[in-house]
């Protein structure tokens, strides 16, 4: 049995694997993981029957404790002789490649979920850069999320194009659009029920967004944009689903309209997203920054049109016009008149609804990603 070690910088990410460890196990894969204490890590444990080692790892770059993780990764592989080390995001990727090489791991993949050096400048983003191309190189495969972010990598010069690739038409772990993303498997009443339960009435239009609230995922934008339409739609109702984090803070005065306005509903983290976007009518998305985000394909299974911005990963993740609606980041104006759209014409967001739900079940079905990185680990 061949022994496969996953590395994140924090358990949150194993979301990217739901199913796919399940899958691979079934292809007689031995399955360990190494990310920071956390809850969420033992639950991942339990949920998937894996052996889990916490290793503490800071996002942010943090030279002596980066080296201490760096020792303990390194130690714990060689330990277990992995056969295959699959490192996922920024600073797990990078602890990866370089424990992996070190504990010399006969198979070492990066996987390129998104580049925080897109949003950095001047002397960050020189050590962000470099930084990847660290990762790339101790890797003797990177995959990337998407077409996007694969062609700025490598106009980057961060991975050469012969070693970089994609898992079919992308995304981090396709989508379940068979089952927990399927709004025909909801029960009948299940959108006025939990709308309801957050004080919104049937007949009431909602915005939704799902993801963390920093200032990079546009939260700015989105709040600039809700006041303005607030005046115009009396009915209208703002269903906000995530964290609040204190890395990249959105301004004070927008977390204060986000917790002060009584048609702002502030669900927090819920692992129930499909019933949440249940009760939305478009989900918007004003992000500065991604590599394939999962949000627009788990919106558009559930039938629902997508406002994103026209940036990598977005662009793969929405096809502007058909299943949805591409903007320029930080531009509110724009972020307004194409909500403000979807409000105004049902059959739009019916149509637009319909068509990504088709693209989903064509191109992003979980089978395939895991057939293809299947052939990746056989590969070796």
């Amino acid at each position: 049995m061949r022994k496969l070690v996953h590395i994140t910088t924090v358990a949150e990410s194993f979301i990217f694997l739901r199913g796919q460890i399940a899958f691979m196990k079934e292809q007689g894969y031995e399955i360990h993981a190494i990310s920071s204490p956390s809850s969420l890590l033992d639950e991942f444990a339990e949920r998937e029957g894996v052996k889990v080692y916490p290793v503490e790892m800071a996002r942010k770059i943090t030279p002596l404790k980066d080296l201490q993780a760096l020792y303990k990764i390194q130690s714990i592989l060689h330990q277990i002789k992995p056969d295959i080390v699959h490192a996922h995001t920024p600073k797990g990727g990078l602890l990866g490649m370089l424990a992996a090489t070190m504990a010399r791991a006969p198979q070492r993949i990066y996987h390129m979920r998104g580049l925080p050096m897109m949003t950095a400048q001047s002397r960050k983003r020189r050590l962000l850069s470099f930084t990847e191309q660290i990762s790339c190189t101790a890797a003797h495969q990177v995959i990337c999320v998407g077409p996007s972010l694969r062609e700025v990598a490598i106009a980057e010069r961060l991975c050469a194009g012969t070693k970089i690739t994609v898992l079919g038409a992308g995304s981090g772990n396709g989508v379940d659009a068979a089952g927990l993303f399927n709004p025909a498997r909801l029960a009948p009443d299940a959108r006025n029920a939990r709308r309801a339960e957050l004080g919104i009435g049937p007949d009431a239009l909602v915005i939704g967004f799902v993801g963390r609230i920093v200032r990079d995922k546009g939260v700015f934008e989105l709040v600039e944009a809700w006041k303005s339409l607030r005046e115009g739609y009396p009915d209208l109702h703002l269903v906000v689903v995530g964290p609040f984090e204190a890395q990249d803070p959105v301004p004070a005065a927008t977390e204060a309209v986000l917790r002060g306005d009584e048609k702002i509903h502030l669900v927090g983290y819920t692992k129930d997203t499909a019933s949440m976007y249940a009760t939305m009518d478009l989900v918007v998305l004003p992000t500065y920054r991604e590599g394939f985000p999962n949000v627009p394909l788990e919106a558009a299974a559930m039938e629902l049109p997508v406002v994103a911005t026209r940036i990598p990963g977005c662009v793969d993740a929405v096809e502007d016009g058909v299943t949805g609606t591409l903007v320029d980041a930080r531009d509110t104006r724009a972020l307004r008149s194409a909500i403000a759209r979807y409000l105004d014409e049902p059959e739009l967001r019916a149509s637009h609804g319909l068509a990504g739900r088709t693209r989903v079940l064509r191109d992003f079905i979980q089978a395939r990603i895991w057939s293809d990185l299947a052939k990746i680990y056989g590969g070796a």
